[in-house]
């Protein structure tokens, strides 16, 4: 990559206006070093940018627009987290980085990013499945979000069983919500574990392409092993583990908040999920969306970004992720265009 340090300085200096700009706590500057890929370190209006050449002028021109933004009719506008992301996404930084990056940008810390399976070694695709990787083998919590198809799952799966194969952590513990798409558990035929068993499939794939279908029902009865609905981890607490909970968004708060007070020593835990497909009932907040706002400044847990250039599907699957993004955008686009005609009409009255 192309690493550059690009100074720049905000006038007229105001620290009101930068506080709004960078949001408490600097969750608006944090977002964009996430999103971007990049480091950004602030004294006052003077802003030093690190990294990829394109993702450090596009968060540049970013903070100036944004900045200017800060003001309006002699009031003080706070910067929404989500002018953070429309931003970044009308300027196109990401795509075209990701387009421009060569090989070597799947490389950490001068290492190819890989993990490696009796079945095979399985690489990073995309810069955003490389830090991925990276996180989860430097963070004891991580997390993965975004489309369906970027390999969230999989890589987690894999660095679960590499983890396991190298001795590193004595069991594995798959989990995710059984909650309903649509459908009633109650229609399907069998007992409790045959109707969960549908929703806890994409993990035993996983497991049968790295494993061999033996050996994982080996495991699986040893309990090296073990896949449940998340409601089985009440109670508990794991040590000497790698927990993966996938579906995160169909979680709610309090089961996301059980679920990350499970995690015991030397544990590593995973957590998946699109927050673009909650099942849950429209009163219910997700309690992934709610991890976000809450966890994001937390020093020791990584919160990692995909996007629908990360998808590794059919073609197909990232244009369908493409159109949603953009209708979801212009709907947030519309939310804060007609909160900024009401600001300014009470301001009027």
């Amino acid at each position: 990559m192309n690493i550059i340090t690009h100074e720049i300085v905000l006038d007229p200096a105001d620290n009101q206006r930068l506080n709004s700009l960078c949001g408490p706590y600097d969750n608006n500057i944090k977002q964009l070093e996430k999103r971007l890929g990049i480091e950004i370190n602030h004294w006052g209006n003077q802003f030093r940018l690190t990294g990829d050449n394109i993702c450090v002028q596009a968060a540049g021109e970013i903070l100036q627009s944004l900045y200017k933004q800060t003001q309006q009719r002699q009031q003080i506008i706070d910067i929404e987290p989500e002018q953070i992301h429309l931003a970044i996404k009308e300027s196109g930084a990401i795509e075209t980085a990701t387009q421009h990056l060569p090989a070597h940008a799947l490389y950490d810390g001068g290492k190819l990013v890989m993990i490696k399976t009796k079945r095979g070694v399985i690489k990073p695709r995309t810069p955003n499945q490389a830090r991925y990787i990276a996180n989860v083998m430097d963070y004891d919590i991580t997390f993965g979000i975004g489309p369906a198809g970027t390999g969230k799952t999989y890589l987690a799966v894999a660095a679960a069983v590499d983890a396991l194969e190298k001795q590193q952590i004595r069991r594995i513990l798959l989990t995710r919500p059984a909650v309903e798409a649509g459908e009633k558990l109650g229609f399907l035929p069998g007992d409790l574990s045959q109707k969960v068993d549908p929703y806890l499939r994409p993990l035993y794939d996983a497991l049968f392409e790295m494993l061999g279908f033996e050996k994982v029902e080996k495991l699986i009865e040893k309990n090296v092993i073990e896949v449940a609905p998340l409601a089985y981890m009440r109670g508990r607490t794991l040590n000497d583990a790698f927990i993966i909970l996938d579906e995160s968004q169909n979680t709610t708060i309090e089961q996301m908040k059980m679920f990350l007070t499970r995690i015991g020593f030397n544990s590593k835990a995973v957590i998946t999920g699109d927050i673009t497909q909650v099942d849950l009932p429209r009163n219910q907040k997700s309690g992934l969306k709610h991890a976000i706002e809450v966890l994001s400044s937390v020093d020791d847990i990584s919160f990692n970004f995909f996007y629908s250039e990360d998808v590794v599907r059919h073609p197909v699957v990232a244009r369908i992720v493409n159109a949603y993004e953009a209708w979801e955008q212009d709907q947030q686009r519309r939310k804060l265009e007609n909160r900024s005609r009401h600001d300014v009409e009470n301001h009027q009255e």
